[in-house]
Parts: structure tokens; sequence; C-alpha cells
């Protein structure tokens, strides 16, 4: 659909045909000096204003209009008036339209045609007493300033717009990182408080119905229960306030880093649920990176959590094996698994996401001498040679 603001005349354009057809009165009678008007004036006003006319539609049809204003210019030419600026108004400026809303090809072949009808009109019926270099420069020297200014002004307005476009896609892509990073953020979070709660009520619900059970018969195992429970709750608040200090920028100063540092304690928690877990290191243990520390402590956490839930059995295994580059964990237990605790909850997503965002990866599966186990496999970087 053509835009009827492109083709219907603007009142600037009938502003600048009106000035250039007052113009032409005093360019219709333009004489060299020494000679008289040798034709009439108002020929040469009526063929300036059908130039002047036709530039109302330069915007819609910037062709036809150099077209027509050439043709009114070459007649005038034929008739015997002096191409001066003030008659060759109109087609300047039909000129500087066509240089503006074309390519450079066709501004400059519309452009090279004009002058070389009027240079050609001139030489065989113009003035016989015009000297031959106003016949030659003088229409190309009119002709090609028009042109050029118009490619300038195409030129720069396809600069801006390009320039402007980069900047809107830039915009565009900052915008698409933010909401990238937004998301990333949230499923991190998700992953935290997914590790941090489900552990932590896990052993909080098999203790507090442990304690309900003993409660009646054995008040003394039932109050070591409610000291384990109180201690349980208090783990998972510290964990929670590290994890909201985190996601301000204020991590707790008073607690350590979450880490196979603090491994025996994550084992010695779950004793309390009934769960025995033991702790099998091979190789030379050694500094991690800090994210590929947390990760392997997610990791364990989350795979006994799992054992908690849903495996029959007392007692589970976790095996770091270092090597060069690259930590390994297994978590295995002999329990049976119930068909409805088959891999594909969150815990497991979130052990395979956080395994991924440091190069790593984890696989989870019933074992063929039955059971079930989680084994992961995290880069840590290459070993630094202590005699380097």
């Amino acid at each position: 659909m053509t835009d009827n603001r492109r083709t219907r005349p603007l009142p600037v354009d009938a502003a600048v045909s009106t000035a250039l057809f007052v113009c032409a009165f005093p360019g219709s009678v333009v004489t060299l000096p020494g000679h008289d008007l040798q034709v009439p004036w108002w020929p040469g006003i009526l063929l300036a204003g059908g130039g002047c006319l036709a530039l109302l539609w330069h915007r819609g049809r910037p062709r036809t209009t150099v077209a027509v204003a050439l043709a009114c210019a070459a007649v005038s030419s034929a008739l015997g008036y002096l191409l001066t600026v003030l008659l060759l108004g109109p087609l300047m400026v039909a000129l500087y339209s066509l240089a503006v809303r074309t390519d450079r090809r066709t501004a400059n072949t519309a452009a090279c045609a004009a002058i070389a009808v009027l240079v050609i009109t001139s030489l065989l019926a113009g003035p016989t007493d015009e000297p031959l270099v106003l016949k030659l420069l003088g229409p190309t020297a009119w002709l090609l300033l028009p042109t050029s200014l118009g490619t300038v002004a195409r030129l720069r307005t396809a600069y801006l717009d390009a320039v402007r476009a980069r900047a809107e896609d830039a915009e565009r892509t900052r915008e698409e990182e933010a909401r990238r990073r937004v998301a990333e953020e949230r499923v991190r979070i998700a992953r935290d408080l997914h590790d941090v709660v489900a552990h932590h009520l896990v052993l909080a619900n098999l203790q507090a119905g442990a304690l309900a059970r003993h409660l009646p018969a054995r008040p003394e195992e039932a109050g070591r229960l409610a000291l384990d429970l109180g201690g349980t709750t208090a783990a998972a608040m510290r964990e929670l306030r590290a994890t909201v200090g985190l996601l301000r920028h204020a991590p707790d100063e008073g607690n350590p880093p979450v880490g196979l540092a603090r491994l025996p304690d994550l084992a010695a928690s779950f004793r309390h649920a009934g769960l025995t877990v033991d702790v099998v290191t091979e190789g030379e243990p050694r500094q991690l990176p800090a994210g590929a520390d947390l990760t392997a402590y997610r990791i364990v956490q989350e795979a006994l959590t799992n054992v908690t839930k849903h495996a029959d059995t007392g007692s589970a295994e976790v095996r770091l094996t270092y090597s060069p580059g690259l930590l390994g964990i297994a978590v295995t237990n002999g329990g049976s698994v119930p068909a409805t605790a088959a891999p594909g909850g969150y815990g497991l997503v979130g052990m395979r996401e956080r395994a991924l965002s440091v190069g790593g990866r984890v696989r989870a599966g019933r074992r063929a001498q039955g059971g079930f186990e989680v084994v992961a496999e995290l880069p840590v970087g290459p070993v630094e040679n202590p005699l380097a």
C-alpha cells in the first residue's frame, strides 16, 4: 500500500514551487550585457510554471518530474531564452529530489541526460550571441550541483538509518541477554532452594515421625530425637540464610562456604535419619574451584536425600575419585527402589543442570547387582606442579 504522504503535495512543496515561479519572472527577461530581449517574456513564464507545477509531485514521481522540468527547460532554450539558474530552478530541484529518492546510478544518468539535452538544444537553437563557454559550462555546473547534493543527503540519511538500526539491534540484544540472565538466575535460585529445603525437610520429616512413635514408650529416645530435629531445623535455617545472603550479594561471613569440606557433617546429619553414610576417597584430595566444590557437595546431598526418601536401605556409600583434571563422584546404595521413584524429578534434573554448569555430567540409574547409583564427573582444572 502506497503511503499517501509520499504522493500528495505538501505545503512545503507548494511554497518551493511558488518561490521558483516568482524567480522565473526576472529569469525570463535576463539577457547578455548589451543585448536586447529577442523573444516575448510570457512564454518563458508559462514554461517555468509548468516545471514548477510538476514539482508538486516530486516525492511520489521523481522521474516524471525530472522529465517534465527538463522538457520545459529545453523548450525555453530552443525559444532563445538564456538558461540561468532562475529558469533552471525547477529542473535543479527535480534532480535533487531524484538523487535523494533513488540510487546513484539513476541520479547520475538523469543529470547527464539533462545536461546533454540542454547543451545540444542550446547549440542548435539557442541564442546565437551567447558565448560557447556559457552554453557548455552553464547547464553542466547548475545541474551537477543539485545531483551531488542530493546524493550526499541520501547517503547521510542511509548512514543515520544504519546507525539507528544498529542501536536498536544492540538494545534488543541487551534486552534479550538480560532476559536470558534473569531466566538462568531463576533456575539457579530454584536449584539452590530445592537442594537446601528438600534435604533438611526430608530429615526433619523422618525425625518427627520417629519422635511421634517413641514419645509414649521411650521418652529418653524421644528427647534425643527432639534435639536432632532441632539441630536439623537450625541447619536448614543457616543454609537458607546463606542462600539468601548470596542472592543479596551479602554472604554470611560467620559460616564456611558450602563444599566437600562439610561432607562429614552432611553424612552425620543422615545418621539421625537412620542412614549410615560411608565416605571413601581415592586419589590425592586437593583444593577445588569454588563452583566445582559447591556442585560436588550439592550432588552428594541430593543423591543421599533421594536414598533417604526412596530406597529401603540403611546404608549408602559416597566415593570421591580425584584424578588429573577430574573429580569423580559415585553415590550408591544396595536397597530396592520403587517404580514410582524412577528418575525424572526435580532433584535429578537439578543435579544434571549443576554438573552441566561447570562442564561436567551426571548419570543415574539402577545397578546390575541391585540398588541405585548416581555417578558424576566434574572437571576441576589441570593439576598444578608444586615444583614449577
